[in-house]
């Protein structure tokens, strides 16, 4: 009997170079060339290349031609050579004649950190909205260049189209085939936030507190997530490992009801094109009552990482004034951390009205962090002035239970109370009256 044949490719062999530019002058400087390269190389694994390679290089100034100087081309040439390189993946943003002269000198693929992402988007988006805008997003970033034939229209999954399928000969893209898919997209997304608007008037109808993780990629918000609400959301110790948005209800220790949101990971050098796309995920974080930062503090870039999320929430989210106001930061992963670092951040956090030290994975610091978010929630609870009628004793009871009930003076047929209430249930009170 013969042995049916497997279509599955191996994995593309794959070289990853973090170029490091001396006196940049910006946030990178702070960033550890080194950690640079392995986040590279952990994005290079979100889509299982094999990297049979990986250094940084450093340069004094990027070149026109090809990014890189020409004795570091002809010594990674030799690299690409003996390790049979099918993929080389360069951390930063090429401009489409530095992509092309790399290729044409490795005679392999290069993309840059801007097509890695949005190849990794482009295998995780798992709604109709994600895929949507991983497409567009893709589309975007291609139409000023010269790549292979675009396979992945044909596809109903967006992203895709630097690693495999047919057609990837170099060709210039029909421009005008892709203009037309982009308005049809843009189209399609109007209808998609049209819906994502009702959902959102839905959900103020009957108002609950909204609650936001926000945080760089793998700093554990999923993980999080999942022990906040007992859910089973994908997460996974690599980059991009969830995109979508899930929200689910979670009971805070007050009995107060709130939606938790698990939003996408951010990323140093999120390329413009997704923060573009995702605009309208991100807008979740817009709708938020309370926003919590999630940083990995076990990670030596921490304060780095921190710095890229805020610029995101600053610059794209104009979220200017909270992130100046202090957002709640969990600082996950402090089983990782040595005794004695877990100690003082655990001290250090205790002295902060706004941090909390945790670990999603073992559960440490999780019930102060529900506490913590119950008392940001308090502090802008509004008063309100009412009569209930002494027989109508389930509002009575609602109100002991989701306010402070500051009087309370009964009548022979009402009760006069004055109650300090979350502003959703103070809404919820007034429609309901």
């Amino acid at each position: 009997m013969t042995e049916p044949t497997s279509t599955k490719r191996d994995p593309a062999r794959c070289l990853v170079v973090h170029p490091a530019i001396k006196q940049r002058g910006t946030n990178d400087d702070a960033r550890d060339p080194t950690e640079r390269l392995e986040e590279a190389k952990g994005l290079a694994l979100a889509i299982d290349l094999n990297i049979v390679h990986g250094e940084v290089v450093t340069l004094n100034k990027p070149r026109p031609a090809t990014f890189l100087g020409e004795g570091q081309v002809e010594r990674l040439q030799s690299i690409i050579e003996d390790n049979e390189v099918e993929v080389v993946v360069m951390d930063c943003h090429l401009s489409p004649v530095q992509q092309r002269n790399l290729e044409r000198n490795w005679k392999t693929k290069v993309i840059d950190r801007t097509g890695l992402i949005l190849e990794i988007f482009g295998e995780r988006a798992r709604t109709r909205e994600g895929q949507l805008q991983v497409e567009l997003a893709h589309l975007s970033y291609q139409r000023s260049r010269l790549v292979r034939s675009w396979t992945h229209l044909e596809r109903q999954r967006g992203g895709a189209g630097f690693m495999g399928g047919p057609g990837e000969t170099q060709i210039e893209i029909d421009r005008r085939l892709i203009s037309e898919r982009i308005t049809r997209l843009k189209k399609e997304l109007e209808e998609v936030k049209r819906t994502r608007n009702l959902h959102r008037e839905a959900r103020r109808r009957v108002p609950y507190p909204i609650v936001a993780l926000v945080g760089y990629t793998n700093a554990g918000k999923s993980t999080l997530f999942n022990r906040l609400t007992k859910s089973e959301v994908y997460a996974q110790d690599q980059l991009f490992a969830t995109l979508d948005p899930t929200m689910r209800g979670l009971v805070l220790p007050s009995g107060k009801q709130v939606i938790l949101s698990d939003t996408v990971g951010f990323v140093s050098d999120l390329p413009h094109e997704l923060v573009a796309a995702f605009h309208a995920t991100l807008e979740e974080v817009l709708e938020a009552d309370v926003i919590v930062h999630v940083r990995d503090a076990h990670s030596p870039d921490t304060a780095a990482q921190k710095a890229d999320v805020e610029h995101v929430l600053r610059v794209e989210l104009n979220l200017g004034e909270e992130v100046d106001a202090g957002l709640l930061e969990a600082m996950n992963k402090i089983d990782l951390l040595a005794p004695e670092a877990h100690d003082e951040l655990v001290q250090q956090a205790a002295r902060d009205d706004n941090m909390i030290a945790l670990s999603a994975i073992t559960g440490e610091g999780v019930d102060r962090l529900l506490a913590t978010v119950d008392e940001v929630l308090s502090r802008s609870r509004e008063t309100i002035e009412t009569d209930v009628p002494l027989s109508d004793g389930a509002t009575i009871s609602w109100l002991y239970r989701k306010g402070d009930v500051v009087s309370r003076e009964d009548n022979e047929e009402t009760a006069h109370m004055i109650v300090r209430l979350d502003p959703a249930d103070a809404e919820r009170f007034r429609m309901g009256k």
